[in-house]
């Protein structure tokens, strides 16, 4: 089945409700919706000749056309490639040129970030503005119906961060993100047309994969007027638009917390807040749980399996009367209902019951492989299994517990010390709000374990004195033999630290502008 079908059908049974709005502001009714949707995908194909299986980037912030041009993209049984809209011209023009699209829909900003990309990446014919004369032509045309497609055929290229290279394209197929919205209601929650979700974050990665499930249910798109994260917009937003969820990355979380500034009529309308993305450390869920109490859900996915391997529900985070409540809320939860997850060791053998090893998932929400890379697929993808880099554990209950990438985990003198274990201290002092652990190679050791910390705005501490903590609250040869202090930690688009930036400054001794 084409993912788009899910937009027709929601128009025929909610057709008034509201399908997107720009803050307080309705722009489109679900019957509106896909009444444009059709035209601007008989747009795509009778204009500029586009075929069943061409790419078509979406480098755009968000903003209320990026859900019908995503649509259309389907519906005419083309290749969605979003694209963040804060990278870099160079990266862009590898995602363009990687993926081979033909056509780039922007919105107005970034014209001059992809429209010098025309004839250089070799195969981009045009780029078209969203809201612009050019694009309102596209949907003064007939209608055109829904392409049938293959469930296997690719819908979205989701192109990877890149944090330690150039981005790999993952093919996500009609059937992945099919099963992955059916999973979002097997395990997260149920939806209904009067529901929301406020895309604070980029529409272009897991607020836009979420979006499908709440499109499929009839829920409203909420577009904030910034295109983004604001908390003070967040509290206003919540106040206009009962029953309202978001997904957010921890450190967003972080963020809205220390602002403090959700009132209690914006509490009242919060109905979910879904995190993953990256490590939330136990310190920061508490202190999320006392705030937003029975609302949160945790799921860890990748790119390569769409916010679909493990997730802890609204239950398990309110269910502090468990012995192992701290021990749950330090795990990424249990496997999710359409997948398998294994742990093993670097040879592919199965580890022990609480060993620690890679992990592995398999199911039809994974990915086909990545666009056009057959040895990065091979490497990655083995036996039917997906191959994470992550490092985990599994408990006899099938909780797991995320200790680091495999790439992350510092060797110190033979034995394994996991960066997460040693940020997860750091974060219980007072005057630490955020660090990131990684390893510096050592002559006698190995390597040697650096923290580079950002304090809490007014307070202060020493190196001597984050030692003597970790001393009080660690094994001796886990803490860090060094530390260095940042206004802020390096994160990329969607805010995941960058530890390989914070490696080259190690490397290459240089001075960095945030310290």
């Amino acid at each position: 089945m084409n993912v788009a079908a899910l937009l027709q059908k929601t128009a025929r049974s909610f057709g008034t409700s509201p399908a997107v709005s720009h803050g307080a502001q309705l722009c489109l009714t679900y019957a509106a919706l896909a009444d444009r949707v059709q035209r601007l995908a008989a747009g795509f194909t009778g204009r500029f000749g586009l075929v069943q299986g061409d790419r078509v980037g979406i480098a755009m912030t968000n903003c209320p056309a990026f859900t019908e041009v995503l649509y259309a993209i389907w519906h005419a049984g083309l290749v969605a490639v979003p694209i963040n809209a804060k990278l870099h011209q160079r990266e862009v023009s590898y995602i363009i040129e990687n993926s081979g699209a033909r056509l780039c829909m922007v919105n107005r900003g970034l014209e001059a970030t992809v429209g010098p990309l025309c004839n250089v990446t070799g195969l981009l014919e045009d780029v078209i503005t969203a809201d612009s004369p050019e694009y309102d032509q596209l949907i003064r045309v007939d209608p055109v119906p829904l392409v049938d497609v293959d469930p296997a055929d690719p819908a979205w290229l989701f192109y990877t961060s890149g944090t330690t290279g150039r981005p790999k394209g993952a093919v996500l197929s009609h059937r992945n993100l099919l099963v992955m919205t059916l999973s979002y209601f097997a395990d997260l929650e149920s939806l209904c047309h009067t529901d929301s979700i406020i895309h604070s974050a980029p529409l272009s990665h897991g607020s836009g994969l979420y979006g499908i499930a709440h499109l499929a249910k009839g829920a409203n798109q909420v577009i904030p007027e910034s295109s983004g994260f604001d908390p003070a917009e967040i509290n206003e937003l919540l106040k206009k638009h009962p029953g309202s969820g978001f997904f957010f990355a921890p450190t967003m979380i972080v963020r809205l917390l220390s602002a403090d500034v959700l009132s209690d009529t914006a509490l009242a309308n919060l109905r979910t807040i879904i995190y993953g993305g990256g490590p939330m450390y136990t310190q920061d869920l508490l202190q999320a749980l006392d705030v937003f109490g029975s609302r949160l859900v945790q799921i860890y996915g990748q790119g390569e399996s769409p916010m679909t391997i493990t997730y802890l529900s609204k239950l398990m985070h309110n269910d502090r009367d468990s012995p192992r409540f701290l021990e749950r809320m330090a795990s990424v939860g249990i496997a999710r209902s359409d997948v398998e997850i294994g742990i093993v060791d670097e040879n592919g053998g199965r580890v022990a019951q609480g060993e620690p090893g890679e992990v592995i998932v398999r199911g039809d929400v994974v990915m086909n492989g990545y666009w056009e890379n057959p040895e990065a697929s091979a490497q990655t993808l083995k036996g039917g299994w997906l191959h994470t880099g992550d490092v985990g554990v599994l408990s006899g209950e099938g909780f797991l517990t995320l200790k680091d990438r495999t790439k992350d985990m510092i060797i110190s003198g033979g034995t394994n010390i996991y960066p997460r274990e040693v940020e997860e201290v750091l974060l219980q002092h007072d005057a630490v709000l955020e660090v990131s652990v990684v390893g510096r190679p050592h002559a006698d050791w190995g390597e040697e374990v650096v923290a580079f910390v950002v304090q809490r705005s007014g307070m202060d501490t020493t190196e001597e004195d984050l030692d003597r903590f970790c001393l009080e609250n660690m094994t001796r040869f886990k803490r860090p033999k060094h530390y260095r202090f940042l206004q802020s930690l390096p994160k990329n688009n969607y805010g995941k630290t960058l530890k390989t930036t914070l490696r080259d400054l190690l490397s290459t001794g240089k001075h960095d502008p945030r310290e």
